[in-house]
């Protein structure tokens, strides 16, 4: 991997080590008990129950140690239980947990608005407020956007995901799990092609892309109705798909020339992912607001908007909030995470995952006529299953390697419009060792197809 400080310290042997098939009897009694007490409707990636975790292994509670390329989803770059992160938390728990920041406020909130305005893309003077999860923070920033421009549509692109809320439903372009029999959703959204290199007509510029995308909307919404652009710089749940360069730069153009806001949602991008601060740093791009969440607190529920600061401010006082935005042990937890990607260069450390992952997927692609793509940057990397000889999706492969991977004691995730994407996100302290054997289970996962 690329050079940077030394890991943080692990508590956990960082090994795969399978004792029991998987799921083994305890997670089979905790299965049941969830069978007669939780919703069906709430699904899960893996039958294991997690009894602790720490640096790049989860471990069950049968004693399984498996390798971690999920990371919650992106949520504990930092590493499960890291010790800034615990011993952060433990303080400010001992002190108070909540005053609610609308009552009586505290330094934490502050703190946290000050580094989301520090760290974030552009060198404006910027706010930033503070929520629960990444779908509120993308609901707040359509607020800001359109109480800011006096306008109401907002412009989204194929393959997004933003949330589950209603709002954010309506946003988010797949349909089944997340939208399907929940409408009708909230109004005035608008979708347009987005930039996908692997699907898009060969040879299309990033330019030709968005040139697509505004042209849609000039005739079918007009610029002039257009309060925003909500889009990932890389789409999370939509396949990890990476825009060709200047798509996003074209788009932020055409904002500024047309008095609409351009929103970077970086939940799933953000804090070190990409190998970048911020994933929009890539395309040099400024947006006006970035929308945060996920890798930001090392697994406690934080998110947050930052923007212009004549954006923000022009939302009437109470406009934004909630009872639990910016909770005072996640402000805690949000700060020691931030200043452990620092201290430990966890941006480079993302670049050097991708040193190591993506020769060895492309290797793989050569080998196999089963990925039709293999993308992605930093710590956040995909590879797309195909029919064979052609670019047809197929989801039943990656159904069929996340499981092989699965039952190996490799947690991997799927993603993609089509379901056919293998998607890894390792934490970003994974060690080297480590992630090259969860590699080696992949890959052979890959060539038993």
């Amino acid at each position: 991997m690329t050079e940077a400080p030394a890991l943080p310290p692990t508590r956990l042997p960082q090994e795969r080590r399978t004792v029991t098939d998987l799921p083994g009897p305890v997670s089979q009694q905790l299965a049941a008990r969830r069978a007669a007490a939780v919703t069906a409707a709430v699904g899960s990636t893996m039958p294991v129950y997690a009894a602790d975790a720490d640096g790049g292994v989860v471990v069950d509670v049968d004693g399984n140690s498996l390798i971690d390329l999920g990371s919650g989803i992106a949520v504990t770059s930092v590493g499960n239980a890291s010790p800034a992160v615990v011993a952060a938390v433990q303080e400010q728990v001992a002190r108070f947990t909540h005053t609610c920041f609308m009552i009586t406020p505290y330094e934490g909130y502050v703190a946290v608005c000050e580094k989301l305005n520090e760290l974030t893309p552009g060198s404006f003077e910027k706010r930033s407020a503070l929520f629960n999860s990444g779908a509120e923070a993308v609901e707040n920033a359509v607020k800001v956007a359109r109480k800011a421009t006096g306008r109401s549509a907002v412009a989204v692109v194929d393959h997004a995901y933003h949330g589950r809320t209603n709002l954010t439903m309506a946003l988010t372009a797949k349909n089944t799990p997340y939208k399907n029999g929940f409408g009708p959703f909230a109004g005035e959204i608008y979708r347009v092609p987005t930039s996908y290199p692997f699907r898009d007509p060969e040879g299309m510029t990033g330019e030709e892309a968005a040139a697509r995308a505004t042209r849609q909307l000039e005739v079918q919404v007009g610029a002039g109705n257009v309060a925003a652009v909500l889009i990932e710089p890389i789409q999370g749940e939509g396949g990890f798909i990476e825009p060709a360069p200047g798509f996003l730069r074209a788009l932020a153009q055409w904002c500024a020339d047309n008095g609409a806001l351009f929103i970077a949602d970086e939940v799933q991008t953000g804090f070190c992912r990409t190998g970048s601060w911020f994933a929009a740093e890539h395309d040099g791009v400024e947006p006006d607001i970035v929308v945060t969440a996920k890798g930001i607190a090392g697994g406690l529920p934080l998110a947050g908007i930052t923007g212009r600061a004549e954006l923000l401010d022009a939302v009437h006082k109470g406009g934004l909030g909630g009872t639990y935005g910016g909770n005072p042990v996640a402000c805690a937890a949000g700060l020691a995470s931030i200043e452990t990607m620092a201290q430990y260069d966890l941006a480079a450390r993302a670049r050097g995952i991708a040193e190591l992952t993506l020769p060895r997927l492309r290797d793989l692609q050569k080998r196999t006529d089963r990925i039709g793509d293999v993308r992605g940057r930093g710590a956040m990397l995909a590879m797309e299953l195909v029919q064979p000889g052609t670019d047809e999706p197929d989801s039943a492969a990656a159904t069929r390697i996340s499981q092989a991977c699965h039952a190996q004691g490799v947690i991997v995730l799927t993603a993609g419009s089509f379901s056919n994407v293998i998607r890894l996100l390792p934490p970003l302290v994974i060690g080297e060792e480590l992630l090259l054997e969860g590699l080696q289970v992949l890959e052979e996962a890959v060539l038993a197809l």
